[in-house]
């Protein structure tokens, strides 16, 4: 009876590409060899190479971009090296503070984002700090990967920002965001609002949504229930709220079909480039940390 080989000898092993193999690149690049050749020599894979040598090049930023150089062995070792000790160590700073960890911990179950921790351990002066993003990048390792079931958005990973879509035409008469007065872009005037709505998720099998308002300046939120999208049921909400406002000296808005009916609030109103609801983040942001409070409610009702 034949012996089986085992599957530990079949079984490929990576093993990372080294200064002296650097080195051969190098030179083998300087004269011109072609990369298919050069994996032959090494005895490395053609894909392996080509990532190595597009991740460790030089790169010089440039005005509107990167401009790349050659590949350089000593460069190229360098970048590496810095990668996986980054790689490493990212998260160690909270998995070795156990009352910063705990901290955090602590803040997330309770619904709180990583921002709103970051900032309310320096409100309070605790003898320990991380920032946001370092609270983030803790979250995506194996030593914090257990508490993302608490963030708002429940993300196992980052986003990735998609490439631009085809635009559609639902809004008429639109008037791009970048032209809203500039006490509303850069906050320094009350009564410029941004407007979106919160819909059930899709288990309530309820069409119920809430309209929310957000002053800008104030950060103030108002929401309203609305028992559909339609256009003009968000419309009467949105003239509702506007009761007990002061002035609305503009309105910013996404490309949600919602908002077809603009024009009939007497608004001036301002819309997000397409697939760009982040230019009205304030809004955004609200209804991320309303969401886990108001899905039950509105399931309900």
């Amino acid at each position: 009876m034949k012996k089986s080989k085992s599957p530990r000898k079949n079984s490929k092993q990576y093993n990372h590409i080294n200064q002296q193999e650097r080195d051969r690149i190098q030179a083998l690049l300087d004269k011109k060899v072609k990369l298919s050749e050069i994996a032959r020599i090494l005895k490395r894979d053609k894909g392996a190479l080509s990532r190595e040598i597009k991740r460790n090049r030089r790169r010089k930023r440039i005005k509107g971009g990167i401009r790349f150089g050659s590949y350089e062995a000593t460069v190229a070792e360098q970048k590496a090296y810095v990668r996986r000790k980054y790689a490493k160590y990212q998260g160690k700073q909270i998995n070795e503070n156990r009352d910063l960890e705990l901290y955090i911990i602590w803040g997330l179950i309770n619904h709180w984002s990583p921002d709103e921790i970051s900032g309310r351990m320096k409100r309070e002066h605790r003898p320990f700090y991380a920032s946001k993003t370092a609270i983030y990048e803790w979250l995506y390792t194996s030593y914090g990967c257990r508490w993302h079931k608490c963030l708002y958005s429940k993300r196992y990973c980052r986003k990735r920002r998609k490439g631009k879509k085809t635009k559609k035409a639902l809004i008429p008469n639109r008037i791009s965001i970048t032209e809203r007065p500039l006490g509303a872009s850069n906050r320094t005037r009350y009564g410029h609002y941004e407007g979106d709505t919160a819909v059930s998720g899709k288990h309530t099998k309820s069409t119920a949504a809430l309209a929310v308002l957000y002053e800008r300046k104030a950060k103030y939120i108002d929401a309203k229930k609305i028992l559909s999208l339609k256009p003009r049921e968000f419309n009467k909400s949105i003239e509702t709220m506007k009761t007990n406002l002061k002035e609305i000296k503009s309105f910013s808005l996404d490309n949600g079909i919602e908002n077809q009916y603009h024009q009939e609030l007497g608004l001036p109103t301002y819309f997000c480039d397409p697939y760009s609801s982040w230019q009205k983040g304030g809004v955004e942001n609200g209804i991320k940390m309303m969401r886990p409070f108001h899905s039950q409610r509105l399931r309900h009702q």
